[in-house]
C-alpha cells in the first residue's frame, strides 16, 4: 500500500490534464497485462529512421565541428575494446573504436542484440571516428557520434533487419545507406545531456539557514537553503529531493557570470533562472527563462545585502564539469553560488512546474520518502512529468533540446 501513495497523490493532477492519446513510453512499472515483444520490420533499402534528416534536432542533430587529435574535444572519445564486436580498423590507428560515450553505449547493446538474433555472429564496425577526412564535408564520423556496421557475415540478406535492431538499440538517427553497410549516429553528448533536464555540477554552494555554505551534492532531506518565494523575496525553503542525480558523469553547463556584484553560475542548457532585459523592472517582474538563451547585456537576480538584487550578465560561455545535481525545494527556486535559479527545467513555464510538483511537496509534507538515500538517476515523478508536457505544451514552451525521447 505505500508504493501506491505517491501514484493516489499524483491523480488530482493527472485528471486535470487532458489523456494524451498516445502510449506511455520510458522506464516505469507496467499496469496491466504485459504487452508481446514488438515484431522486428526489417528497414527497407534507402530507408532511415527517424524519417527526418540526420543532423536535425529530431535526430542525432547539427554538426559541431570536426575533432583532431590535437583538438581539446578528443578527450570526448572513447575507445571500444568490446570483444563482442569486429572493428575493420583498415587505417591500422584505432581510429574506428573511437567514438563518444553515447555511441559506445549504444553500439553495445546493439552487439548483444545481434548475438540474440544470430548466435554465433556478431557486429562488425568497418567505419567509426574518421581523422583523414575521408567523408563528405559534416559527416558526423568525423565527430565520433556515427559508425557503419554490418555483421560479421557480411550477410546482405541480414541488413534491413540489422538496421531495425541499430533503432530499438537507441540510435538517434539510422540509414540503411547502402548495400555494403548500414549508418548509424547519436547525438551529441552536449544536446543529449541537455535532455536529463536542469542541474547544477556537484560542487555548486547553496547557502544554509545557519549561514553556512555546502556543496549541492551533499544535500540531505530536512536542510533549509536560501532560496525566492513568489513574491521576489529571499526566503528559507526545505530541500525536499533532488529531480535528478548524477555523482559521477561529466556533463556540459553553460557559465554564466556576472561583475557588480561578481557571481559565476554554472548550470544545464535547458535549466531556468530569473531573467529582465533591464534592472530597473520589480524583482517579481524576472522572467523564467532557459540558461542556454542568456545573452550579456542581460540582468539576473543574485543574493546580496540585504536582500536580492539585479547583476548585468558580462560573460556566458560552456564548460565541462563533474555531476549534475537538480534539487527541490519547497519553493520552486534555490540560490545557487548566490545566483538565483529555479528547480524546474525542460518547460518555460515556473508556476506551472510549482503547481505540478504540488503532490510531490505534499507527501514530502506528510514524510520522509522512503527508500533511504536517494539513488543516482532521474526522479520518476519529474520523469512521468516530462513525459506529459511534451504532448501537452505548445513546443514553443519547451526547451529545443530537453525534452525526454519515445522509443517505440
Amino acid at each position: 500500500m505505500q508504493l501506491c501513495r505517491p501514484l493516489l497523490l499524483l491523480l488530482p493532477l493527472l485528471l486535470l490534464l487532458p489523456a494524451p492519446a498516445v502510449r506511455s513510453c520510458g522506464p516505469g512499472r507496467v499496469v496491466g497485462r504485459r504487452r508481446r515483444p514488438p515484431l522486428l520490420i526489417p528497414l527497407a533499402y534507402k530507408q532511415f529512421s527517424p524519417n527526418v534528416p540526420e543532423k536535425t534536432l529530431g535526430a542525432s542533430g547539427r554538426y559541431e565541428g570536426k575533432i583532431a587529435r590535437s583538438s581539446e574535444r578528443f578527450k570526448e572519445l572513447t575507445p571500444n575494446y568490446n570483444p563482442d564486436i569486429i572493428f575493420k580498423d583498415e587505417e591500422n590507428t584505432g581510429a574506428d573504436r573511437l567514438m563518444t560515450q553515447r555511441c559506445k553505449d549504444r553500439l553495445n547493446s546493439l552487439a548483444i542484440s545481434v548475438m540474440n538474433q544470430w548466435p554465433g555472429v556478431k557486429l562488425r564496425v568497418t567505419e567509426g571516428w574518421d581523422e583523414d577526412g575521408h567523408h563528405s564535408e559534416e559527416s558526423l564520423h568525423y565527430e565520433g557520434r556515427a559508425v557503419d556496421i554490418t555483421t560479421s557475415d557480411r550477410d546482405r540478406n541480414k541488413y534491413g533487419l540489422l538496421a531495425r535492431l541499430a533503432v530499438e538499440a537507441g540510435f538517434d538517427w539510422v540509414y540503411y545507406e547502402s548495400k555494403a553497410h548500414i549508418h548509424c549516429s547519436v547525438k551529441s553528448e552536449h544536446s543529449a545531456a541537455a535532455k536529463t533536464g536542469g542541474c547544477f555540477p556537484g560542487g555548486a554552494l547553496v547557502t544554509l539557514e545557519s549561514g553556512g555554505q555546502r556543496a549541492v551534492s551533499a544535500l540531505q532531506a530536512g536542510d533549509r537553503v536560501l532560496a525566492m518565494d513568489s513574491h521576489g523575496r529571499p526566503t528559507f525553503s526545505d530541500f525536499l529531493a533532488f529531480l535528478d542525480r548524477d555523482s559521477a558523469g561529466r556533463r556540459h553547463f553553460h557559465l554564466i557570470e556576472t561583475r557588480d556584484p561578481p557571481r559565476r553560475l554554472k548550470l544545464t542548457a535547458a535549466h531556468l533562472l530569473f531573467l529582465a532585459e533591464n534592472f530597473t523592472r520589480p524583482l517579481a517582474d524576472f522572467q523564467a527563462a532557459f540558461a542556454s538563451s542568456v545573452q550579456p547585456g542581460q540582468y539576473v537576480l543574485v543574493a546580496g545585502v540585504p536582500g536580492l538584487q539585479p547583476a548585468r550578465v558580462t560573460a556566458v560561455s560552456t564548460l565541462v564539469d563533474t555531476g549534475a545535481y537538480a534539487p527541490l525545494t519547497r519553493h520552486g527556486t534555490v540560490v545557487v553560488d548566490g545566483v538565483v535559479a529555479s528547480c524546474f527545467a525542460v518547460v518555460q513555464e515556473q508556476a506551472l512546474a510549482q503547481l505540478a510538483f504540488w503532490p510531490l511537496r505534499l507527501y514530502h509534507s506528510l514524510g520522509e520518502w522512503p527508500g533511504g538515500a536517494q539513488r543516482d538517476g532521474v526522479h520518476w515523478y519529474p520523469d512521468l512529468l516530462y513525459q506529459l508536457v511534451g504532448r501537452l505544451l505548445p513546443r514553443d514552451r519547451l526547451h529545443p533540446l530537453g525534452m525526454p525521447q519515445c522509443h517505440s
